[in-house]
C-alpha cells in the first residue's frame, strides 16, 4: 500500500516544481463565498434561500429567516471589481432587517462600508466580523417578504421531487 501524500513533508524547492494552484475564477469564488454563507447562516439557525426575487425586483444573493422571523440579506462580493460594480445594494435594505456584505479571504476588507455587517467566507465555512446594524421591517413588507421566501423554498423543494414544477408558477 502507497503512503498518503501529506506536502508539508516537502522542501519549498519541491512545493514549486508541483506547481501552484491558480486562483479561482470569480465565478468559483463566488459559489464558493455563498456556500460558507449559507452553512454558517444554516449553523446559526436560519432557513437560507439564494438568489431570492424581490418585490423590488432585483434579486437577492442570499436571504435569510430565523426562527424569530427576522430576515437578514447577504450581498455576496468575490472581488474589488464586483463591489465597485454594483451600486444596488442599498435597496435590499428596504427587504431585510439586517444586511451584510460576504467576501473571499482574498478581497480587502477595507472597502465595504461600515454600516453594513461583514462575513468572511469559503467553500467550507464563514464568519461574521461585523454586525449589521438593525433596520427592522415594517408589519407589511415582513409578511410580504415572508412570504415570499416561503414559496420561493417550497417551490425549490418541489422542483427535486418533479422538476416540472419549476418554471410554472411566479414567486410574486
Amino acid at each position: 500500500m502507497a503512503p498518503k501524500f501529506d506536502p508539508t513533508t516537502l522542501e519549498p524547492e519541491a512545493l514549486g516544481e508541483l506547481g501552484a494552484l491558480p486562483p479561482p475564477t470569480r465565478p468559483e469564488e463566488t459559489l464558493a463565498v455563498s456556500r460558507g454563507v449559507r452553512r454558517h447562516l444554516t449553523r446559526l439557525g436560519f432557513a437560507v434561500v439564494e438568489e431570492l426575487p424581490l418585490a423590488s425586483g432585483r434579486r437577492a444573493d442570499v436571504m435569510a429567516l430565523s426562527a424569530a422571523g427576522e430576515i437578514w440579506i447577504v450581498e455576496v462580493k468575490s472581488s474589488v471589481e464586483d463591489f465597485r460594480a454594483d451600486h444596488k445594494w442599498p435597496f435590499y435594505r428596504l427587504h431585510s432587517d439586517r444586511l451584510f456584505f460576504a467576501t473571499s479571504p482574498r478581497v480587502p476588507l477595507e472597502i465595504f462600508p461600515e454600516d453594513c455587517g461583514l462575513i468572511v467566507a469559503d467553500a467550507h465555512g464563514g464568519e461574521i466580523l461585523r454586525d449589521a446594524p438593525e433596520h427592522r421591517l415594517v408589519a407589511a413588507t415582513r409578511k410580504a417578504t415572508t412570504l415570499r421566501f416561503a414559496r420561493a423554498a417550497a417551490l425549490r423543494l418541489g422542483g427535486f421531487v418533479d422538476p416540472q414544477i419549476l418554471g410554472n408558477v411566479e414567486i410574486d
